[in-house]
């Protein structure tokens, strides 16, 4: 399948799935690998380009997606393009390299091996703010935004993604550009932010209020709204506050995918060391979240790896953490 018919699965499985699982950290894991893998411009993207960087990707993908088929979890992976905008790209010799589209080629390859059972996985087109996530000052103000993101968002489109997600969004006027660009598409779309602990994002504005002002935006609304990038913790609480005012927003914010760390973006920006929190104790925070706010999609971000998404695929499934290696 591909294109329009699984822009359809994707939304029956994303209002019907009582629980979806999407991937943990990639760009973290390769950040520690001792061959240094990562541009400093596009992360993960430049490693599409040769044979090596590819199967340094795929074998990432492959330990989400296994652990996806084998609880049989409808299962999310997103294209490592969340740096691949035109300016970076650029900056990386990448210019007029369609990395888009190899992107796809590589998620739907992992896929089709599974013959019927690809149904189960969705791959997401991903893209990220301009500037530094964690520095809401860089944020684009929302026209411009709409501008500068739509060549890679009209790439993904076409390479044939399921959906398009932004991810690690700190502010609401980006936001709003993304959500113009990517309804252009017609392809469903979901939109991340990072959440402080008052359930505000990082340029202040409540979560609550920045769904309604991109709902209320003309043939704009995304299909629904994701939070990555924090520890469970912080997720609860902050949208427990968000909820106490405005209890329809546990209707449109469906997924988390967390950090492992406590730590807030200010203390985690341009830290060396991991902060990373064993399996069984991040699927335990993770099902809390689960539970008590019915967050349907469920992955992980900085500090996680195969090992925390076993367990979080366990624990949803059986109420036991996955199969850990050792």
């Amino acid at each position: 399948m591909g294109g329009l018919a699984n822009h359809a699965a994707f939304l029956h499985a994303l209002h019907n799935a009582p629980r979806m699982l999407t991937e943990g950290s990639v760009v973290e894991r390769l950040r520690r690998h001792p061959a240094g893998l990562l541009d400093p411009h596009v992360a993960n993207a430049s490693l599409l380009v040769e044979p090596e960087g590819r199967e340094a990707l795929a074998a990432i993908y492959r330990d989400y997606r296994d652990i996806g088929l084998r609880h049989g979890l409808p299962t999310l992976l997103l294209t490592p393009t969340w740096r691949a905008n035109a300016e970076r790209l650029a900056r990386a010799g990448l210019a007029g390299r369609d990395v888009f589209t190899e992107a796809v080629r590589l998620l739907a390859g992992l896929r089709d091996e599974f013959g019927e059972r690809e149904t189960r996985i969705f791959i997401g087109g991903l893209v990220g703010c301009r500037g530094d996530a964690y520095q809401p000052a860089e944020a684009l103000p929302r026209r411009e935004a709409a501008a500068f993101h739509a060549p890679h968002v009209e790439a993904l489109s076409r390479a044939g993604v399921d959906f398009l997600v932004a991810q690690a969004l700190p502010a609401l006027s980006e936001a709003e550009g993304l959500a113009l660009a990517m309804a252009r598409t017609g392809a469903p779309f979901l939109l991340s932010f990072v959440l402080r602990p008052t359930g505000t994002l990082l340029d202040g504005t409540p979560l609550a209020e920045a769904v309604a002002r991109i709902d209320a935006l003309p043939d704009a609304r995304p299909t629904a709204y994701m939070v990555n990038c924090v520890h469970p913790s912080v997720f609860r609480e902050g949208l427990s506050h968000q909820l106490a005012a405005s209890p329809s927003l546990g209707a449109r914010v469906v997924g988390l995918q967390a950090n492992t760390s406590r730590l807030s973006p200010e203390e985690l920006d341009g830290r060396t060391e991991l902060d990373c929190a064993p399996p069984d104790a991040f699927a335990r925070e993770m099902a809390r979240v689960h539970v008590e706010l019915g967050t349907r999609v469920l992955g992980g971000c900085c500090g996680t790896d195969e090992r925390h998404i076993a367990a979080l695929a366990g624990i949803l499934t059986d109420g036991t953490p996955g199969a850990l290696p050792p």
